[in-house]
């Protein structure tokens, strides 16, 4: 047997990206997939037939609520969430406005909230569950005018632990995986934006910043989505509450070079 068959998977944030190669790794180990997030402004990203599409806006509780017995009805249950929905807005704390504050931690930390509490009462029908959180390496460590971004990603961090404890008891595992720079439209986008703007400036600066790392490139989104079902199947049974860093040793880099 594949190692998720006949485990049902629901994917905020599930059409790109980190979230999108999640929808992947799943669906080929035998889950039932729903992936779910805002339609892209070009076309959608190759997901697998299997995985189901869904559009829904996590910031909007009583979609995000639809969604989930939406799921539950047309698969019979859920056993795992996975909330990779999130945006990136720079900015330090004196200059960012309240809209640009209150949409990054809408869409990041009260998105991941909306689909963790309508998710539990079906996890724990099942007797195990298991939620993963996509955070980030800045939960622990901040880059410049990243305020609002920085904000949010401690927060599911803490998120994470809190469910971890108070749902122990109901046989539900929660735990947060913390990428550093990974291969994603997001990360192309401020590539971008804080490049010439071609394609090759672009590409260069990812570069760049994937040399910033001891391993020397930035991820690719399926090693961050290993992570994930790792945590999500049981072969991660006995652990709950963790902070995973997916990083390429970046944490474990002293800032400080010595001479020579």
């Amino acid at each position: 047997m594949a190692e998720f068959d006949g485990k049902v998977a629901l994917v905020t944030g599930g059409f790109s990206g980190i979230g999108g190669a999640t929808a992947r790794v799943l669906s080929a180990r035998g889950a039932t997939v729903v992936a779910a997030g805002i339609p892209p402004k070009g076309a959608y990203e190759e997901l697998p037939p299997g995985v189901e599409r869904v559009d829904v806006d996590v910031t909007d509780e009583s979609a995000t609520a639809r969604l989930v017995t939406q799921v539950v009805a047309a698969h019979g249950g859920l056993d795992i969430l996975v909330a990779a929905a999130g945006i990136q807005r720079y900015g330090i704390a004196a200059e960012t406005s309240s809209d640009e504050w209150n949409e990054v931690l809408a869409v990041n930390v009260t998105g991941a909230f909306h689909a963790v509490k309508h998710a539990l009462p079906h996890l724990r029908a099942r007797g195990a569950g298991s939620i993963v959180i996509v955070s980030s390496v800045q939960a622990f460590v901040t880059q410049a005018a990243v305020a609002a971004y920085t904000t949010s990603k401690g927060a599911l961090n803490a998120l994470a632990r809190s469910i971890a404890i108070d749902e122990a008891k109901n046989g539900v595992r929660a735990n947060a995986v913390c990428p550093a720079s990974v291969d994603t439209p997001m990360l192309r986008a401020s590539a971008r934006a804080f490049s010439d703007g071609s394609d090759r400036g672009t590409q260069e600066l990812v570069e760049s910043w994937g040399r910033m790392h001891p391993l020397g490139r930035v991820a690719r989104p399926d090693e961050v989505a290993e992570a994930i079902a790792f945590l999500a199947g049981d072969r991660a049974s006995f652990i709950t509450g963790i902070s995973l860093p997916v990083d390429g040793g970046l944490l474990a880099n002293a800032a400080v070079v010595l001479p020579g």
